[in-house]
Formats: structure tokens, C-alpha cells, sequence
């Protein structure tokens, strides 16, 4: 496959995190940036912190890509064999604990 892509989406764009979500027929990925930091959630009655809540992120849309779902299990599959291939010229043994959603 030859691709083309566009000289104003060579760039890229950033995301934080990735929510991923699907329909009957398509898999939809969100890729956030992330805007402030974690705040707790506010009584909008009030403008007081609501106790025991649990903190707002806080993230913008960056892209949002739809695909087929018959090409969820290739792209798992190619999203695999990247990240070995980045673990093992990284040096690492597994992902690194700071990502998003990780201990």
C-alpha cells in the first residue's frame, strides 16, 4: 500500500489518553489531551467541593478515528507487535508505571 498523507497532518497531534469505545459495525477511538489537572467535583447548587467524589480530568478531543470493526483484531495485533518491538529496543521489560490508567 502506497500512502499519501497530507503535509498539514504530518505533525500529528497529542493525546495524554485513549478512550475506546464501539457500535454494532465501527470501534471508535478518542485520543484526549489532557487540560488541567485533576479537580474535584464541584455542587454547581453550591460551588463547594462534593465530599467523597471522585476527581474530574479535565481533557479536550485531539482525534477521533472510526474504523471497521473487521479491523479491530489487526490493529490489536499490529499495537502488539510495536509495543514489543519498542519494549525490546527500549531495554524494558514492561510498559512503564507512569502511563495513564497505570499503578
Amino acid at each position: 500500500m502506497q500512502m499519501q498523507l497530507p503535509p498539514e497532518h504530518e505533525v500529528g497531534v497529542f493525546s495524554d489518553y485513549a478512550s475506546v469505545w464501539h457500535t454494532p459495525n465501527t470501534f471508535v477511538l478518542d485520543f484526549m489531551a489532557i487540560k488541567l489537572p485533576p479537580h474535584p467535583a464541584v455542587d454547581p447548587a453550591t460551588g463547594l467541593a462534593v465530599p467523597g467524589s471522585p476527581a474530574i480530568m479535565e481533557a479536550r478531543v485531539a482525534a477521533r478515528v472510526r474504523i471497521p470493526s473487521e479491523q479491530i483484531f489487526p490493529l490489536i495485533q499490529a499495537l502488539q507487535t510495536q509495543g514489543d518491538a519498542w519494549l525490546a529496543e527500549s531495554g524494558r521489560s514492561e510498559p512503564p508505571l507512569n502511563w495513564v490508567g497505570g499503578a
